[in-house]
């Protein structure tokens, strides 16, 4: 097992060339794809439709976790894990019943996961970190690919990576934007397991393998 988790960000991915570019990040070390969902509600955008996330699930070869960035999410969990997605992450905030939700998602068969944007307070999650395998911590706001890193998010992480080595939680740190290898190796050093990889790290600076090989030895 790898001391760090390389997921880099489909959002990024050429999709005129879809099955060439996923064979080749999976072929060059990716732990796992990221998927993102959007709503153009929750965030003004829109991501990734229910048959790319399907054909990903299908034929990445690798497990795939799908970040839901939508309004009542709930609504959708089942259909993700139909898909294959192997951790589904869900926004607090979007969720009246988020425990439910979360509880639901495990009936399924799928690794629960919630999503921390930088303004979300550690006091807003703590009592649901026993419900998750795995917190995505938002470094930056969510929706668009290319923000910088928001550094007030760092005492955060901080927090996070405490709570869990106190109360012996089980769950998995990842972190998602602006994961540039100057971020990679401080994150790596608070305690932070995985990274979603964009075009701070990853996409746009040239061979895959190289570009994970010098991530993954950070």
């Amino acid at each position: 097992m790898y001391d760090k988790l390389l997921l880099p960000s489909m959002m990024c991915a050429d999709f005129g060339h879809l099955a060439d570019d996923t064979k080749a990040l999976v072929a060059a070390g990716a732990d796992g794809l990221h998927l993102d969902l959007m709503d153009g509600t929750y965030v003004p955008d829109y991501g990734m439709g229910l048959q790319d996330i399907e054909w990903l699930c299908k034929n990445a070869g690798v497990p795939c976790d799908v970040h839901m960035m939508a309004m009542d999410p709930g609504r959708y969990v089942e259909k993700f894990a139909r898909a294959g997605a192997k951790v589904i992450y869900v926004h607090p905030e979007a969720d009246v019943h988020v425990a439910r939700t979360l509880a639901a998602i495990r009936d399924l068969g799928v690794h629960p996961g919630i999503a921390i944007n930088p303004g979300t307070s550690f006091e807003t999650v703590c009592t649901i970190l026993p419900l998750v395998d795995y917190v995505l911590v938002m470094t930056v706001n969510p929706g668009f690919a290319g923000q910088k890193w928001l550094d007030f998010v760092n005492p955060k992480i901080e927090r996070l990576v405490a709570a869990k080595q106190e109360h012996g939680l089980g769950y998995e740190l990842v972190v998602d934007g602006n994961c540039s290898p100057e971020r990679i190796a401080q994150a790596s050093a608070m305690g932070v397991k995985g990274f979603v990889l964009g075009t701070a790290g990853l996409f746009g600076h040239g061979d895959y393998a190289e570009s994970m090989a010098r991530l993954r030895a950070l």
